[in-house]
């Protein structure tokens, strides 16, 4: 991928020193505001390449579109749900998070939770009451099965816990070999004398300890939250403490921060944290250092990592991805020329044929989107919002690949209005070339690059003086010259040119179709 240009980097919250050190030994201009308002994030933003929270930062729809230069958001964390994700790739820009920076931290606070719990390890509760029970021999479900939930697994397992779990992603096998058995949340909700939840704050998470799973679980079960407040209902939780079901809560975190409702923190069998899951000097040193070097990896083209909307980029950092994405923006604005007047499309059908492009048929998707939809230099679609945008404006986009043994292409298929419009190129010596247009096999590759004059006409031995003495006639100079291998009837031809004609409307007399553009 070709690195992308940050100068400026904003840090809004209190993140490890180490940050702004790696950015700034790296070229990059750093200034910390923190406790800013969102108006004043707002003004502010919009002088920087790059932002860097925490938790405690909006980064709200009205942010990212005040933020006209914005090309990365990075949380030093791993939660993103302060962030408008949605929005950010609308907008092309890169929400990256730092998954493994806190998943120590925040274990262990859960674990400790949990032997809090099962003590009674907090003042309000030692004095009303001392008996508590062992964690040996007790059943602890895991509701997420991702970094933090292994490693409570492990740690909890050394306590002789019999540890069970819920995870859609995780394999079964996998989890397995941690020694948590995988089961269904109906499974097991019954059996748990624990469960602790480690999921992020999504639609399908949000209330998922709920009146009707708290009426599943043993009577007395105990519940620790150290991920997102809302997982948990909280007026559930409440109520299942007032009626004995849940014999205890320890929470980390609430739906709103600080809570306002005090009802769940002055409970006497809960024990309340004010998130400090990566509150440790450890965490947010790796954090700070995490993040710093993932956006340094990112904008010198070496690695992407902890991208959570811009998975397509994953693949673009092989020493010749540049090129093959020049390729495919490069033939999608060849057909977006060639299409002007039969717009709108309504699908994009693109094929990468060989070995070695086997895991680049997404990103060469993109970049034919970003050709299609770009629409002159201002700022338009990249590979991070393109697809969206195709969605957003109806363009069904489908991408496959074959194996060949004979050649490495990409051929970009548009449909326009019921008909078809296809384009074939590759990659050679370096430069991207176009082979095919519409059936009509260039002669010679044409390379993609600088002005360019396609034209349909029928072969005739009149041609090309006509159309050179046009371009003489407008002061711009033929450089190169291709033409199809068909002997008869329409073809097209191509012509690197130096400048684009004024007036393309010139050729209408010698060409049935015409189109020129800058690549």
């Amino acid at each position: 991928m070709a690195p992308l240009s940050v100068k400026r980097v904003l840090i809004s919250e209190s993140v490890d020193p180490c940050c702004k050190t790696i950015l700034k030994e790296n070229g990059i201009e750093v200034t910390e505001k923190q406790q800013m308002t969102k108006e004043e994030l707002i003004a502010e933003i919009q002088n920087y390449d790059g932002l860097v929270v925490r938790s405690a930062t909006k980064v709200t729809c009205d942010v990212i579109n005040a933020g006209s230069n914005l090309k990365i958001i990075g949380r030093a964390g791993t939660g993103v749900d302060n962030v408008d994700v949605d929005a950010a790739t609308k907008s092309g820009i890169i929400v990256m998070n730092t998954p493994s920076g806190n998943t120590i931290s925040a274990a262990e606070l859960t674990c400790a939770l949990l032997m809090s719990l099962s003590r009674w390890l907090s003042a309000l509760l030692m004095i009303l009451q001392f008996m508590g029970a062992e964690l040996y021999g007790k059943v602890l479900g895991i509701v997420g099965l991702g970094r933090i939930g292994k490693e409570v697994a492990s740690r909890m397992q050394s306590f002789g816990m019999r540890t069970i779990g819920y995870d859609p992603i995780t394999p079964l096998e996998v989890s397995a070999s941690w020694g948590v058995e995988q089961m269904s949340l109906e499974e097991l909700w019954p059996q748990c004398d624990y469960i602790t939840v480690h999921t992020p704050l999504m639609p399908s998470t949000t209330g998922l300890l709920n009146d009707a799973s708290f009426a599943k679980c043993k009577k007395g079960v105990k519940v620790v939250n150290c991920a997102r407040g809302g997982i948990i209902d909280e007026a559930a939780l409440l109520r299942a403490l007032e009626s004995g079901q849940c014999g205890g809560a320890g929470l980390d975190v609430f739906v709103e921060e600080p809570p306002k409702d005090r009802a769940l923190v002055n409970h006497p069998n809960v024990i309340s944290c004010p998130h400090l899951g990566a509150s440790t000097k450890e965490a947010q040193a790796r954090c700070g250092r995490d993040i710093a070097l993932q956006i340094v990896d990112m904008v010198t083209g070496k690695a992407l990592v902890g991208a959570v909307n811009a998975q397509v980029l994953v693949s673009t950092f092989s020493p010749d991805s540049h090129q093959w994405i020049r390729l495919g923006e490069s033939m999608g604005r060849v057909l977006k020329a060639c299409t002007a007047s039969k717009e709108p499309y309504s699908q994009v059908h693109v094929t990468s044929l060989g070995e070695s492009l086997k895991k680049s048929s997404g990103f060469l998707s993109s970049a034919a989107v970003v050709g299609l939809l770009a629409e002159g230099p201002q700022k338009g679609p990249n590979l991070v919002n393109a697809l969206p945008l195709a969605a957003e404006t109806g363009i069904t986009v489908q991408t496959d690949h074959k194996d060949s043994d004979e050649r490495e292409v990409c051929v970009v298929e548009v449909s326009v209005n019921g008909s078809s419009f296809t384009t074939v190129g590759s990659v050679q010596a370096g430069v991207p070339v176009l082979l095919e247009l519409n059936g009509s096999v260039f002669r010679q590759p044409v390379p993609l690059t600088g002005h360019l004059l396609f034209f349909k006409a029928s072969n005739s031995t009149k041609l090309l003086l006509s159309v050179t003495g046009v371009l003489a006639a407008a002061g711009v100079e033929l450089q190169s010259f291709s033409a199809s291998t068909a002997s008869s009837g329409e073809q097209w031809y191509c012509m690197g040119i130096s400048s684009l004609l004024g007036d393309i409307g010139a050729l209408k007399s010698l060409a049935k179709e015409a189109a020129q553009l800058t690549v």
